[in-house]
């Protein structure tokens, strides 16, 4: 499998499905012990699917959904051609951070789509829509356990904020890596898996 066999594209509503399978799936396999198993096993991807097809039908200049696409279904145990193995999405802040335009608000792969490059292709993908809409700095929050988070720092992020949360009745702790300048995150979208 190569890393040309996965389109990345803007999401439209017609991917909702597919996007909150996604989304449903990565965090069951990335947050247990992180978040609780209750708030994981309540997980629909029906409630899923109708926030992101919201989110898709929103797009425009400096926000909006992105979808990795696997074009071969090599990555996928039905070897289904055409099936979203990795999601994002940006905008502008959900709380304002000084210095910082945009905001890196979600980016998720299946566990068979991890470590060829697609996370890094979504998040250039991100930074080149939002560079386009004059958005020229933006940062991504994540839970300070979750081991993907060095995934940021492999890209140029820059460790810039940390806070306590409340979250699914469980007190966790965000730490916030931010690009000052999208430009070199946005010309990421080719070359090797940065490791």
């Amino acid at each position: 499998m190569t890393e040309t066999t996965v389109a990345v594209r803007e999401a439209h509503a017609t991917d909702a499905a597919g996007i909150a399978r996604v989304h449903v799936q990565s965090w069951r396999s990335t947050y247990p012990g992180l978040i609780p198993d209750s708030f994981l096993v309540g997980l629909s991807e029906p409630a899923a699917a109708a926030r992101w097809r919201a989110l898709a039908e929103a797009r425009g200049p400096g926000h909006g959904a992105m979808v990795a696409v696997d074009a071969t279904g090599h990555l996928t145990p039905d070897r289904t051609p055409g099936t979203i193995v990795g999601i994002a999405s940006f905008g502008a802040w959900r709380t304002a951070m000084e210095d910082y335009a945009g905001e890196f608000h979600a980016l998720y792969l299946l566990d068979e789509a991890k470590g060829l490059g697609i996370g890094r292709r979504l998040m250039a993908a991100m930074a080149e829509r939002m560079l386009a809409a004059n958005v020229g700095s933006a940062a991504v929050w994540c839970l300070s356990d979750n081991p993907s988070r060095w995934f940021y720092e492999r890209l140029g992020g820059v460790r810039i904020a940390e806070r306590p949360i409340r979250f699914a009745g469980a007190s966790l702790l965000e730490v916030a890596y931010g690009w000052r300048d999208l430009a070199p995150l946005a010309r990421l979208s080719a070359g090797p898996e940065l490791r």
